[in-house]
């Protein structure tokens, strides 16, 4: 695994090199993160783009006071949200309109019918709630990380997780 002194250091030598290095570092799992959130695999993939337009613009001002992972995933949260909030300007509620999104797209396995269960039911979460689900429960970072990432505190954080787990148990049982 690459750590963050190398990706920075790489950077510091050749920005191109550096970026490139971080993108391979992050892609992947900043991909599923963001398609778990905005549903659509398109949309996905120009949330990402300019996830990482921001990180190569403000790469060089890093701070460097939390790690590359979270700053990186901040960042990620931000545009998702701004994303759904632009494309939220209907009378459909975004929940609802996530969920017909999910049931359309050609990205799903429909055989698996618990696993399509399982993400109707984290689209029914208020969005706070889905954010703190999907990165403990998919990307499993620790709650301090979380709190970076979303500026809420972990007391909160966990109250969060935990009536997103209900509410997910009893979507499920009423499935």
């Amino acid at each position: 695994m690459i750590n963050d002194d190398e990706i920075y250091g790489l950077y510091q030598k050749n920005k191109e090199q550096g970026f490139r290095m971080l993108m391979d570092a992050y892609q992947k799992s900043l991909y599923f993160f963001i398609r778990r959130m905005v549903v659509v695999h398109a949309d996905a993939e120009d949330v990402m783009q300019e996830v990482f337009l921001r990180v190569f613009r403000n790469l060089s001002s890093f701070r460097r006071d939390c790690s590359l992972k979270t700053w990186i995933y901040k960042i990620a949260t931000n545009e998702c949200v701004r994303f759904l909030h632009h494309q939220n300007e209907s009378e459909v509620p975004l929940e609802a309109g996530l969920t017909s999104e999910l049931l359309t797209t050609e990205y799903v396995d429909y055989e698996n019918e618990l696993a399509v269960n399982f993400q109707k039911a984290i689209l029914t979460l208020p969005e706070k709630q889905r954010v703190v689900f999907n990165l403990r429960y998919y990307d499993e970072l620790e709650y301090a990380e979380i709190s970076r990432i979303t500026n809420i505190k972990v007391e909160n954080l966990k109250v969060d997780y935990h009536y997103a787990k209900e509410k997910i148990k009893k979507y499920m049982m009423n499935e």
